[in-house]
């Protein structure tokens, strides 16, 4: 499968194999042992959907890291409670957010090390630069890491996500089990990701995908004609979303909306809030019945997932359980 593309960046068509993704995620493990890191230990990243993105969380997951993606919206003060609170010893960056990071300097205590892509600033050392001399092969005490995202669900402070890391060999499991059973994602499926890779869904969604052999697009911004054609162009079997694209799609003119053949998809996942009613119907009357909703939490607490058909006899639903008990609460 070494040739087959993991992951394409939707504006550049710029393609890495599983290859590119297995070498690139050596190499960036092997720095992570090189400045200290072991088992346990965390990382930040605060990207936009840069196309190292995924190599970086891949190469913290098999090094046995906590990873910790940061919004690229956040302000300076926002990102160094993060990465403090986070206890990150490895910050990964870009030119691209030279406003932001240009102010954390000497803020952050708990950092080892700051790498910036694309280009630095003082205080920041070139990760490009820093790869280039580690080796392509894996390293010797690989284990499974995970992601540590920021919830900000609750008032005050962000809260950190922090689960036990997963015991088991690295390439031990297919973390794309649960969309294989819940959505009919196969080995030639390909999923689209329009959404911006710090959140906790585009990001674990993807990663699983892509880490169980199929091959993902990733938009670096979401424009409503722009997924449609990447649809057509890549043939996109799976896609996840939030009810405004759905909204922005929708407002397209039709003439627009119309002309790109969607028929690849058999899959059109959205969650992340309510979707409005005559919306998605709309959605339904367009693509099929092929949208399926679900509502989670960051933190693990519940998975409730439904089907357009179930939709359609209970519209407004969000579904049945199936890692959560319901409990259903008065006015109180």
């Amino acid at each position: 499968q070494s040739d087959k593309a993991a992951y394409i960046m939707a504006a550049t068509d710029q393609v890495f194999t599983f290859k590119d993704l297995e070498e690139g995620s050596n190499q960036l493990a092997h720095l992570f042992r090189a400045a200290g890191l072991k088992r346990g230990d965390h990382i930040a990243i605060l990207l936009e959907n840069h196309p190292l993105f995924l190599q970086i969380c891949v190469a913290a997951q098999r090094s046995g890291l906590y990873f910790t993606a940061i919004s690229y919206r956040l302000q300076t003060d926002e990102v160094e409670y993060i990465v403090n609170d986070c206890n990150a010893r490895i910050f990964v960056t870009s030119k691209d957010r030279q406003g932001v990071v240009e102010r954390l300097l000497g803020k952050l205590p708990v950092l080892d090390r700051a790498y910036m892509l694309d280009g630095v600033i003082a205080g920041f050392d070139s990760l490009e630069e820093a790869l280039e001399e580690q080796p392509i092969t894996p390293i010797s005490d690989e284990s499974i890491g995970t992601s540590m995202l920021y919830s900000s669900g609750t008032t005050g402070r962000p809260k950190g996500v922090l689960r036990e890391l997963p015991e088991g060999l690295w390439g031990e499991d297919d973390p794309s089990e649960m969309f294989r059973l819940l959505y009919g994602a196969a080995d030639d499926s390909t999923y689209l990701s329009p959404a911006p890779l710090y959140h906790a869904a585009p990001l674990n969604f993807t990663l699983a995908f892509m880490l169980g052999g199929m091959t993902c697009v990733i938009m670096e911004h979401f424009e409503a004609e722009q997924a449609l054609k990447t649809i057509e162009q890549y043939k996109v079997s799976h896609s996840q979303w939030v009810p405004t694209m759905f909204v922005r799609m929708l407002k397209l003119d039709p003439s627009v909306r119309l002309k790109y053949d969607c028929s690849s998809l058999t899959c059109a996942i959205h969650a992340a809030a309510p979707c409005p009613v005559p919306v998605k119907e709309q959605m339904i009357d367009w693509w099929g019945p092929i949208i399926f909703e679900y509502y989670a939490g960051s933190e693990g607490n519940g998975f409730v997932a439904i089907t357009s058909q179930e939709w359609l006899a209970h519209k407004g639903s969000v579904g049945r359980g199936l890692t959560a008990v319901m409990h259903i609460c008065d006015d109180d």
